[in-house]
């Protein structure tokens, strides 16, 4: 057998990403002595590999059955030869594809939230960076592949990983939909994250294998491990392909739970962290050049540790496996859930055996058959030929020589038991005729109709609640692998608030641990930021743009956003309940602040203008008047133009304006004897 030490490598083939590059770069280092994972670590490995499998065989059966319902080809598995050609219905299909179309409805977009003021900056920035990274994954297609399968299956799984390969080397992440078929648990278990160990198996061409590893031969390729199959339209030769197995367990290294991670085929381990036991390292600056530090005696370049080897640190800093589980009805005991084809299965098979009955019947009933009698005399093939305008027949036919055979037609209630089956399937899938956009009897209102829409919908909000919450801990991986690999400045076109391109250049200098310096003589330790997500529809469906525009409407017209009304208007938010609440309540807070700072300024502009130029206050009256403001708080224009009210003792009082008593004081002055 040939041991990791022999085949250490981290490249992998396009299938398969890289997980982690030994020394986040540096050249790959082989170990001296006896491997960490050997030949008795992987005979265990495959020991319980076999035990998930067998503790997993019925659910890896039943995503094969469901997928042939998908595909309308479910009756091809049934026993009985002549259910083998009752036509398949497309009721429980429509139902998934609808389900479908509303998480596409409700595509997810984040919202990075910091738990400190200081991270506020940071978070702004990873609120623009994230989204680039899924768009770089073209995660609305993988969101769009899991959409179907979380509907079929009832669980559609991601995996979020660092692949070193990306960008040319400079390493990136990448976002897969992982079939749950190739993926084995620890039976028994709900959280995915408490499992001891987690195997990935892929099927790999050799010849790629070996273009990857050199080391590898035919000998040595080849697994007697197997994982169960579609029933594919196409012949699928695997033949020459090989078993890759990703090993995935935790660890207690240190006082923490570490992630390790170890890829084999058969008995060679091609890459395992426990086996790196040489920390990663960067290149020392010299302090008088300000140059990378060279040894003068070999002319090498000098490098200094920068962390702890993966023997110790594991795969991820996270610490947790890099798959996210979207269940859609959970089970206990399992972290895979069940889905729609599961629960009406039933449904559609008795819809489908109904509609081969009654269609069988109609078969029967247009198609005329005929009792002859043998002592007719009649030529029964030119009696069977509609084209035969003349039948000659021996004797005198009579209706009791030739009688038509009749077919009764089937009862009424077996149409009705049809479409009771079809609206049962409707109903328990929450997949009715006015959530497709079709209306009732009786209801003509377009309000009605889409209010109807909205009432019908709880169960694919509550189906998008739940994809929110793996969409959370998606992001929460991608933060934590950026906060891990982003050590190189990379370029980011991101969007700014007004629709224009902003080229960004981000690292990950600012999510690293930060240091808290000194209090009192006591070193206070490393900070490392945290962040929560909040998530919200990227694009609001057509009903919910409507009802939010015609909000905006109401708020209008109710004069909501006249500044003079801003305490009105924030007690009447406070009562409501709509999507993008916070940000109206934050700009009519903002016009009332605005509010107040201007009548601040109109008072003390009238108050100078009142001592230093009288002239003026009758333009600063209008101004405020053309503003709406009636004049600065404590001073507004009063019904008689030489008169102002103040505000003195709680009453409302009525005095001359100042530059009307100051003219009354010249006129009377200019009049008395000098």
């Amino acid at each position: 057998m040939k041991n990791g030490q022999e085949l250490q490598q981290s490249a992998t083939t396009e299938t398969q990403p890289q997980e982690y590059v030994v020394g986040y770069g540096m050249a790959e280092q082989l170990h001296a002595g006896t491997p960490a994972i050997g030949e008795e670590q992987l005979t265990e490995a495959r020991r319980i590999l076999e035990e998930y499998k067998n503790g997993k065989q019925n659910l890896e059966q039943k995503i094969v059955n469901n997928e042939q319902f998908w595909k309308l080809r479910h009756w091809e598995m049934a026993k009985e030869p002549e259910h083998q050609q009752t036509p398949a219905t497309a009721w429980l299909w429509n139902l998934i594809v609808s389900k479908h179309a509303d998480l596409m409805d409700g595509f997810p977009e984040p919202n990075i939230l910091p738990r400190e003021p200081d991270d506020k900056e940071e978070a702004r920035r990873l609120s623009a960076i994230v989204p680039v990274v899924l768009e770089q994954n073209d995660f609305r297609r993988t969101y769009s592949r899991a959409g179907y399968y979380k509907g079929k299956h009832g669980t559609s799984i991601y995996k979020v990983i660092w692949d070193a390969e990306k960008l040319n080397g400079l390493g990136d992440i990448t976002i897969r939909l992982v079939d749950a078929i190739n993926l084995f648990w620890e039976p028994g278990i709900t959280d995915i994250q408490d499992s001891r160990n987690l195997f990935q198996c892929e099927l790999i061409d050799n010849d790629e294998l070996k273009a990857t590893w050199p080391q590898l031969t035919d000998e040595l390729l080849g697994s007697d491990l197997t994982v169960a199959k579609y029933l594919y339209d196409d012949h699928v030769d695997t033949t020459k392909k090989s078993t890759v197995v990703d090993w995935y367990y935790k660890k207690r290294v240190g006082g923490k739970t570490v992630l390790h991670y170890c890829k084999f085929v058969g008995d060679v381990v091609l890459y395992a962290t426990e086996n790196e036991t040489t920390p990663p390292t960067s290149p020392l600056t010299d302090p008088d050049t300000g140059g990378q530090a060279v040894n003068p005696e070999t002319g090498h370049a000098i490098a200094q540790p920068v962390g702890l080897p993966p023997a110790q640190a594991g795969l991820y800093d996270h610490g947790q496996y890099p798959f996210v589980f979207d269940v859609l009805f959970e089970i206990a005991g399992s972290p895979f859930g069940y889905g729609y084809t599961d629960i009406l299965k039933p449904t559609q098979i008795s819809i489908d055996q109904l509609n081969a009955a009654l269609v069988k019947n109609a078969r029967m009933a247009v198609r005329r058959r005929y009792l002859v009698s043998q002592q007719c005399g009649l030529n029964q093939k030119d009696f069977a030929d509609w084209n035969q305008e003349l039948i000659e027949v021996n004797g005198s036919p009579s209706e009791e020589h030739v009688r038509e055979l009749t077919v009764a037609p089937l009862p009424g209630i077996y149409v009705d038991m049809l479409q009771f089956q079809i609206e049962q399937l409707k109903e328990t899938g929450g997949n009715r005729d006015v959530n497709n956009g079709g209306g009732q009897s009786g209801v003509t209102a377009a309000s009605a109709i889409a209010a109807l829409q909205e009432a019908g919908n709880k169960t694919s909000r509550d189906m998008i609640a739940t994809t929110y919450d793996a969409y959370k801990q998606i992001c929460t991986q991608v933060i934590e692998l950026i906060r891990q690999f982003y050590d190189t400045p990379r370029q980011f076109r991101i969007t700014g608030e007004h629709g224009e391109e902003i080229f960004a250049t981000y690292d990950n200098s600012d999510l690293r641990p930060q240091a808290q310096g000194t209090e009192f003589g006591i070193d206070m330790g490393y900070r490392v930021p945290q962040f929560d997500i909040k998530v919200s529809a990227q694009k609001a469906t057509p009903y919910s743009k409507m009802a939010q525009n015609e909000l905006g409407l109401q708020f209008y017209n109710l004069d909501l956003f006249n500044p003079q009304n801003a305490t009105r208007a924030l007690a009447l938010l406070e009562m409501m309940d709509f999507d993008g609440k916070e940000e109206i309540e934050q700009r009519i807070e903002q016009n009332g602040t605005l509010l107040d700072q201007f009548r601040q300024v109109m008072q003390l502009a009238l108050g100078m203008a009142s001592r230093y130029d009288p002239n003026m206050v009758p333009m600063l009256m209008q101004t405020a008047q053309a503003a709406g403001l009636g004049g600065a708080p404590g001073m507004r224009v009063a019904a008689d133009p030489e008169l102002v009210e103040t505000m003195e003792d709680g009453s409302l009082k009525q005095e001359e304006h100042a530059f009307v008593r100051k003219a009354r004081e010249q006129a009377q002055s200019s009049t008395q004897p000098r």
